[in-house]
């Protein structure tokens, strides 16, 4: 079945969410559809390919909302402006404002004395222009729903107000109610908008080359892998691909979440969505406009929306029982205190007006929206940042996480050894002598990670490389070759203990280089020992910094897991300021610690590169994978994922995680406190009907704008932060 994915705008409510799913996969030719309330997206599975739009679009409509059917582009306004087409565009919300008119007109005719019949006409008619779309909605709930809705709620609710002949209040609960729907739809698509802005990074147009060695103008979906594009200064990229020509700044904000342009050269990758900051590049495409790794980034997100977080399913589940239980609750409230009470009935001070109000605050909107506007936001916010998490399941745990496990290579360090010492110590230096020279000549026939550490070296010294002859691997031991005439060697230090006399000095000079973690190597020219070389996999310019700013969050305890010696590992860890080093580890063994690590209960988060570290990102409660912008395997492989290689947005998902935990309960609690006290108010008969439903309708906005705060990082994030107490 071919599988299609639309937008319904303005969803706020579990209900409608169900009443569209019920009655769209009633429809002949949908195999099967789901409506997510997170997201506000209709996903269906076509039976039959060719099935037109319309027959959804007209079911989404009868339901009171609208389906759209293609992504908006481009800019849309400013707020008021967009505010103004969100109302306008809506016949519901038109329809509402007539009849918010014809209320305030029917009302200042009942204060200045008008006849009745002309003021409760007026209230007659703002009630069936204003209600038609509610009465419409409660039908498709009774249709299609398995449980009470809010608009079959707010109908009894009306009838009941109309009955006891209280016109004015029931005109005003239609217009409020009906408007409070309108603004909490605006809200909600203002939080879901956020992601979808991202893909407005990618210009629809790129320059690709023509057979005619031009460079025109084509549409991005036009562009395929193997085409050359340019990208002049100050353009937006619009293609993934590799440098063909131009060397440039690249700012990488957008993927990577860096914040300083990164140098680019021909050779090197470039990704869609980041901005060519000062000269101009040719670019050879290497992946479709569909798959480029800013929209795989979107797709992942978008998925992960659809992922619960375990807080968010405890409230859903709640809320099906919370509004039954509301409406029996409000059933025996008008009709226990009359029968046995002899209490009036009807009227103003009657408990069926109570039992009315109590009708009204039975919707679970305020509670049901209050988790996953709060998880969007937060998941939208880290993408911004360049960090992909994959469900509310994974951003909530990140919060609860009490030890962070690294791998070393490549994630606590850069993965690419390089030379930090060369120390001389020739007795009798040869003309022109320059160990680190001599150890590049005969290394640069090779591909060893060592070699290549030690040319690179020679290279940034601008040392010139001579060549070498009759080059040899010693194996397992160095190499070996002649350079001007002299033989050259390069070797471990037991190679050299056992083949080249030596004083003990140098012995001691490698000793202390080991010591520290290095991999020392030694330069012999002919029959003595010319130099002592080290090189070391060198730790991550932000390692240390962001391992100390996640400690300071708090009952958090760094370990690293690696396969690499106890010296070289306990010289990384002291340097970044790990707290617990395992050396000598084979893949099975990482898993086996973070197993360890877990016992208890205690969430435990492995931070690696995604690829060699897969099982053991598997096994801890978060898996954290770097890299992601460089790797789909990476991307694929972890629950979060860094996209940029820096460990620099780590403190700050921690803090995302806790900041979002806090504001989800707040908006739990600000939903059932809100409904607690006009419940207490309306059993004691100082509520009314309008004042339950600005109660309402005022607790679903307050929760999404509460939940909105989250797609920012303003001044008070930290302290928020800082306040959250943890289990």
């Amino acid at each position: 079945m071919e599988k299609k994915t639309f937008k319904i705008e303005g969803l706020t409510c579990i209900d409608c969410a169900g009443r569209i799913q019920a009655s769209v996969g009633a429809l002949p030719g949908i195999g099967d559809c789901r409506v997510d309330l997170s997201t506000g997206n209709l996903t269906v599975w076509l039976e039959t390919p060719e099935l037109e739009v319309q027959p959804i679009a007209r079911v989404v409509q009868d339901t009171g909302h609208k389906l759209i059917t293609e992504r908006r582009r481009g800019p849309q306004g400013n707020g008021a402006a967009r505010f103004f087409r969100f109302l306008t565009s809506r016949r519901e919300t038109v329809m509402t404002l007539t009849a918010g008119l014809l209320t305030v007109v029917g009302g200042a005719l009942a204060v200045a004395g008008a006849p009745e019949m002309a003021w409760v006409t007026l209230f007659a008619l703002a009630i069936v222009v204003g209600g038609a779309a509610v009465a419409r909605n409660a039908y498709q709930e009774l249709r299609f729903g398995r449980s009470l809705g809010i608009n079959t709620l707010m109908v009894v609710a009306v009838t009941g107000a109309v009955v006891i002949d209280q016109w004015a209040e029931a005109a005003i609960v239609v217009v409020l109610f009906a408007l409070g729907e309108a603004l909490e739809g605006y809200a909600a698509e203002q939080a879901r908008g956020a992601l979808e802005s991202l893909l407005d990074l990618v210009p629809p147009t790129a320059l690709r080359l023509n057979s005619d060695g031009q460079f025109a103008e084509a549409p991005v979906a036009q562009i395929a892998v193997g085409d050359r594009v340019l990208v002049r200064p100050g353009d937006r990229i619009s293609v993934d691909g590799v440098v063909q020509a131009g060397q440039s700044a690249v700012d990488q904000a957008a993927i990577t979440g860096e914040s300083v342009p990164v140098d680019k050269a021909p050779g090197d990758e470039l990704f869609a969505g980041t901005v060519n900051t000062s000269a101009a590049l040719e670019v050879a495409v290497t992946r479709l406009a569909s798959d480029t790794t800013l929209a795989r980034m979107i797709t992942l997100v978008q998925e992960a929306q659809t992922r619960q977080a375990p807080v968010q399913r405890f409230v859903e589940r709640f809320a099906r029982i919370y509004t039954p239980g509301v409406a029996v609750f409000a059933l025996l409230v008008a009709a226990l205190p009359p029968l046995l009470f002899q209490q009036p009935f009807l009227g103003e001070t009657g408990w069926l007006l109570r039992a009315l109000e109590l009708l009204v605050i039975a919707c679970p909107c305020a509670l049901v929206i209050s988790t996953p506007v709060s998880v969007v936001s937060a998941l939208t916010n880290a993408a911004s940042r360049g960090v992909l998490i994959k469900g509310g399941r994974y951003l909530e745990a990140l919060g609860q996480v009490r030890v962070f496990a690294f791998d070393k290579t490549g994630t606590l360090t850069e993965g690419r050894p390089a030379t930090t010492d060369v120390v001389d110590v020739c007795a009798r230096p040869a003309p022109g002598h320059n160990g680190l020279g001599y150890a590049a000549a005969v290394e640069a026939q090779s591909s060893h990670p060592l070699a290549r550490a030690l040319v690179a070296e020679a290279q940034a010294q601008r040392i010139a490389i001579r060549p070498a002859q009759e080059v040899a691997v010693l194996s397992g031991r160095g190499m070996t070759g002649v350079v001007d005439g002299a033989r050259v060697t390069v070797g471990s230090h037991p190679y050299f203990d056992a083949t080249f006399p030596h004083p003990s000095e140098v012995c001691q000079e490698a000793s202390r280089l080991t010591d520290e973690g290095k991999t020392v190597m030694m330069v012999g020219h002919d029959d003595q020992v010319c130099s002592v070389v080290a090189v070391a996999d060198t730790p991550r310019a932000d390692s240390r910094t962001a391992l100390a700013e996640l400690k300071t969050l708090r009952d958090v305890r760094t370990v690293m897991l690696t396969g690499d010696s106890l010296p070289v590992a306990q010289a990384i860890g002291r340097e970044v300021g790990i707290d617990d080093v395992r050396a000598g580890l084979l893949p099975a063994d990482k898993v086996a610690a973070v197993a360890e690590l877990s016992a208890g209960g205690q969430a435990v988060a492995m931070v690696g590169d995604g690829v060699n570290d897969a099982p053991a990102l598997a096994r801890a409660t978060v898996g954290i994978a770097m890299g992601g912008a460089s790797s789909a395997q990476a991307m694929e492989a972890a629950d979060v994922v860094l996209m940029g290689d820096s460990l620099r947005e780590l403190p700050f998902i921690v803090r995302l995680s806790r900041r979002t935990r806090a504001v989800v309960r707040a908006n739990i609690v600000l939903a059932l406190g809100v409904k607690a006290i006009v419940f207490g108010l309306a059993l004691a008969g100082l509520a009314s009907l309008w004042m339950a439903v600005v109660a309402d309708v005022g607790a679903s906005m307050l929760v999404i704008l509460n939940g909105m705060r989250l797609r920012h990082n303003g001044p008070f994030a930290r302290a928020a932060v800082e306040s959250v107490t943890l289990p």
